[in-house]
């Protein structure tokens, strides 16, 4: 049986170190397409030595730039994946196969997280379900800074996972808490969200209870223990900073 063409989007910002054994994970694909947003490194070199299709294009957020690289893929069929992400064998397989015969426009995958080159099974690392293999028609990529693909069609699973090299390592992670929070702190802002100074705090420590014994992330030893601390901290600060932007749009001067 024929195979169905297969396009893949990647979005990318500074990527070299990720991007090579991302794409050469990916050699099952006809086509793989990065959009990225202005790298200062060699993300675009790399990406179009390797044949990638390349656009470069100003940020959007994380759902329209992803919105923007499925849209400039050449086939029906598209596998949206981050440079940090690679494609093991078996799960090639599983993607050719699901192909040659589609039971639904949509396709999920559970996702292997990984730090320290361990992969993390507690918390709420695991199974960590993402939809990413889709008909371009069946949905689009919403919210930010956790995108997602919202869809009215049937959802399938493909029981073959995605690995995700999350963080490089604690620091990485406390970036990335600062980057997310201040985002979703900014998107509750525009949809017009108030708080009450005591909500940092109940967040904060509901996400704590939540990811390290609800989820069962202590079992994955210290590295549960930052990963519940640090989400616990981004939950905080998520509304802290909120209550700081609506404090700081309070004392604007009023205009005429």
């Amino acid at each position: 049986m024929e195979n169905t063409p297969l396009s893949v989007s990647i979005i990318a910002f500074n990527e070299e170190a990720n991007l090579p054994d991302c794409i050469n994970s990916l050699t099952f694909a006809d086509e793989v397409v990065v959009v990225d947003s202005g790298s200062s490194d060699n993300t675009v070199q790399i990406a179009s030595s390797l044949g990638c299709k390349v656009f470069v294009e100003p940020w959007k957020g994380h759902s329209e730039q992803k919105n923007s690289a499925v849209s400039k893929c050449s086939h029906q069929w598209v596998l949206s994946i981050d440079a940090d992400e690679r494609i093991p064998a078996e799960t090639k397989e599983a993607i050719i196969q699901a192909l040659r015969q589609p039971k639904a426009e949509v396709y999920r995958f559970p996702r292997k997280n990984h730090i320290h080159n361990r992969w993390l099974k507690g918390g709420d690392f695991w199974p960590d379900w993402q939809i990413r293999l889709f008909k371009k028609t069946s949905g689009r990529f919403c919210y930010s800074p956790h995108e997602r693909w919202i869809t009215q069609s049937k959802v399938e699973t493909i029981n073959c996972p995605i690995v995700h090299y999350s963080f490089r390592d604690y620091s990485h992670m406390v970036e990335k808490m600062n980057q997310y929070s201040s985002i979703a702190a900014a998107e509750l802002m525009r949809a017009g969200k108030r708080y009450s100074v005591l909500t940092p705090f109940i967040h904060g420590f509901a996400m704590f209870v939540k990811i390290y014994i609800q989820k069962r992330g202590f079992l994955d030893g210290l590295d549960g223990f930052v990963n519940a601390m640090l989400k616990a901290g981004g939950s905080f600060l998520k509304y802290a900073k909120l209550l700081e932007l609506q404090e700081q749009g309070n004392q604007r001067p009023q205009t005429k």
